[in-house]
């Protein structure tokens, strides 16, 4: 008998064609593109918030990564945020106004605190883990107050410039600048962690988050992967961090507090966790409700989104996203009464699944 050759493992572009066809870009991200443009031009008054809400949009997309996809819980998700503020505070401050320069550095001082921290923090597991979160972020938090002479302690950091993007736009008083800027860079990190999900890494951290016993067994180095995705999505918050210290001019040490950790913790919760529309829903509603609702009433705003938050969550348990989905197979739904296919026919045929994040 002959003997087959096996196939050999696809390598270099293999590898990415498939995560590039897993996930194509589709009606919904159209729309939410579609609305960012027309709040460019539409919305001048509110340039400032929608600035913010597309800061938390990737504040809310690191955090996805961790918790959605990895299944790593945390309390403590400002530290990376916070540490890319600072690193580009200090980068315009002492080496260089170029924003794109310190952005790098905001991503590159996050991922190093993400993989110092990571290494004690996935050690464990369950409550443990959680509080070790939070107990990093509070050290960063109490060393930034301690750091008068570096951070400016409660003061908030401040007194540096940032250089007009591509040394050709200058930040204005309007905001114009900074929501494209933010916008541009919005969109290459959700392109990036759209393949990242979807890549053979991703897939495989997704295995872990649901089986890490199996996942092992089979050959994968958990702990490694794990601590990858970790440092990753850091990187993608101290992107967020380093954003908002360009476009306000100040990074203040709540960048640093629990407060944000909770706040990008109720947009996940509201958007719906390991689908990174979810991550972008839930941010949106939560900034502009909370923008809103403290227009209203600057007391009781809080309780207001708690009332939002326990409705989602007793009615739509997977958040916002959930929602959309269920109408939108719905509307997919066939007509009663329509003629079913031949059981053998072509059109029978079962097709590919994508995998949607």
């Amino acid at each position: 008998m002959s003997h087959m050759n096996p196939l050999p493992p696809a390598t270099g572009a293999a590898q990415v064609a498939p995560a590039l066809r897993r996930k194509r870009l589709g009606a919904l991200d159209a729309v939410l593109l579609a609305a960012a443009v027309a709040t460019y031009f539409f919305a001048d008054l509110y340039l400032a918030l929608a600035t913010s809400v597309l800061i938390m949009i990737i504040f809310a997309l690191s955090l996805d990564l961790v918790q959605g996809y990895c299944g790593i819980e945390t309390l403590g998700h400002a530290a990376f945020f916070g540490s890319g503020a600072y690193a580009a505070g200090l980068f315009a401050l002492h080496v260089s106004p170029n924003p794109l320069l310190g952005l790098a550095a905001g991503a590159v001082v996050a991922a190093v605190v993400g993989l110092i921290t990571g290494v004690v923090v996935l050690r464990v597991s369950g409550l443990t883990q959680i509080m070790l979160t939070l107990v990093c972020a509070t050290l960063l938090y109490e060393a930034g107050n301690v750091a008068k002479s570096i951070t400016m302690g409660d003061d908030g950091l401040t007194g540096y410039t940032i250089a007009p993007l591509l040394g050709l736009f200058e930040f204005d008083i309007y905001g114009h600048t900074a929501y494209l800027y933010a916008l541009a860079v919005l969109l290459v990190v959700y392109l990036f962690t759209q393949f990242l999900v979807n890549s053979p890494f991703g897939l495989t951290v997704q295995g872990i988050r649901e089986n890490a016993m199996r996942m092992s067994l089979l050959g994968v180095r958990v702990g490694l992967r794990r601590l990858m995705l970790y440092t990753l999505a850091a990187a993608v918050a101290g992107v967020a961090g380093a954003l908002s210290a360009q476009v306000n001019n100040i990074v203040a040490l709540d960048t640093l507090s629990f407060t944000l950790s909770a706040n990008v913790l109720v947009m996940l919760a509201l958007g719906g966790t390991g689908r990174l529309y979810g991550a972008v829903l839930g941010a949106v509603v939560f900034m502009v409700l909370s923008d809103r609702i403290a227009a209203i009433d600057p007391t009781n705003w809080l309780a207001a989104l708690g009332v939002l938050l326990i409705v989602v969550v007793r009615f739509a348990p997977d958040g916002l996203i959930g929602l959309v989905d269920r109408f939108a197979a719905r509307l997919r739904r066939p007509r009663q009464g329509a003629t079913p296919p031949e059981a053998g026919s072509a059109k029978a045929t079962t097709t590919d699944k994508e995998v949607t994040p």
